[in-house]
């Protein structure tokens, strides 16, 4: 039995099977405008406005705006983000939408009631408001301690190290989701404030058990987490048969990148591949996606849960009830459409194809050195 490596955002896919755990907790924390993705807010007058540096208004709003400017106040709500000209859009009065180039043509919206937290830290711009469909909403990078939550439910984890790179996400989700951030009170758990890269290409050869990399999308910083060079990283700091689960986009939107992700990971990890998918409704599409892969060693089956939850939802190496998960739930999030099995398992024949040329060319070459 080993340990497990750990990297948060949005959702969460948790592997528990070691005895030893050690969980690294690599949460990327991007600015919106370094991840090219703009949070616009437009609010009622019954919104308390928040600090402006970029104003967001209706078109009709923007034509009144000349000699008018004072029958506009409150209208338009401006948030404190840097956002580039080509990336604003207008929406209804009282919503908060997210638009990028990740999902052209789409916006995620939620309506809001009020702003409850906006401040600018030295990464990013942090705000959490109380929406009337979901309660209260952080719309960072990551950071909440979700994953951590979802760690610490297991006895069997010896030790959790987080690496956050902005300290004021861990302060605002400890105030304001309490309930989110209650992993962050466990004695077993380490906070390191730093960059995540650096931590991770600092730690000795082998030293973890699994990697879960649950990272922002693969624009800006955060597509160096999406290339050959993370992954090596990341199987370098794992164990032999050790684990690493990574964010890898919607099938619904991004079968691109997701042939790359899957292409990489197929050339550095050498044990067990395998691509999965989950519904996350505050997710574009509704779904997301994750790449699990082990190091070459002790054969890894992600397939089939570890440990089945009994009849009553319960997880027998797990502390409280599971609301969400259960053993049909993991079984199913490696069935596949048709459209994606097709390009990730076509990824997997070519590797095999490429594998069997190599191997027909070196046989070549040594009869042909023998004659």
């Amino acid at each position: 039995m080993a340990d497990i490596l750990i990297s948060v955002s949005d959702s969460y896919f948790i592997f528990l099977k070691r005895k030893k755990i050690r969980a690294f907790f690599r949460i990327w924390v991007l600015s919106v405008s370094q991840r090219e993705c703009e949070c616009v807010f437009m609010a009622e007058e019954s919104v308390p406005a928040v600090s402006t540096t970029v104003a967001v208004k209706r078109p009709r709003e923007e034509a009144e705006e000349v000699g008018n400017t004072e029958n506009n106040k409150g209208n338009g709500v401006s948030v404190n983000m840097e956002v580039e000209s080509n990336y604003i859009s207008s929406v209804i009065p009282g919503w908060f939408s997210e638009i990028s180039s990740m999902w052209p043509g789409e916006a995620h919206s939620l309506k809001v009631e009020k702003i409850l937290f906006q401040q600018k830290s030295k990464y990013q711009d942090v705000m959490v408001l109380q929406s009337s469909t979901y309660g209260k909403v952080l719309v960072i990078g990551g950071g909440d301690g979700g994953v951590l939550r979802e760690v610490s439910r297991h006895s069997s984890v010896e030790q959790i190290d987080i690496c956050e790179i902005d300290a004021m996400v861990v302060d605002v989700s400890k105030q304001y989701f309490p309930d989110l951030a209650v992993g962050f009170q466990d004695p077993r758990v380490t906070l390191h404030i730093g960059d995540g890269v650096a931590y991770l290409n600092a730690v000795p050869e082998g030293t973890h058990d699994v990697i879960i990399v649950d990272s922002s999308d693969p624009i800006g910083p955060a597509q160096e987490l999406f290339e050959k060079p993370f992954f090596q990283s990341v199987a370098k700091a794992l164990r032999p048969g050790g684990v690493v689960c990574t964010q890898a986009e919607s099938i619904w939107l991004h079968m691109h990148i997701i042939e790359n992700i899957v292409a990489n990971c197929r050339q550095i990890f050498k044990g067990s591949i395998n691509y999965a998918w989950t519904t996350v409704p505050t997710y574009p599409s509704g779904v997301i996606g994750f790449m699990l892969c082990s190091t070459e060693g002790p054969s890894v089956d992600f397939k089939h849960p570890a440990n089945p939850l009994d009849e009553n939802g319960s997880h027998s190496k797990a502390k409280g009830p599971l609301k969400f998960y259960n053993s049909e739930i993991h079984s199913a999030a490696f069935c596949l459409p048709s459209f994606a099995k097709k390009v990730i398992n076509n990824d997997q024949s070519n590797g095999k194809r490429d594998d069997a040329q190599m191997l027909e060319k070196v046989e070549r070459f040594i009869l042909s050195d023998r004659l």
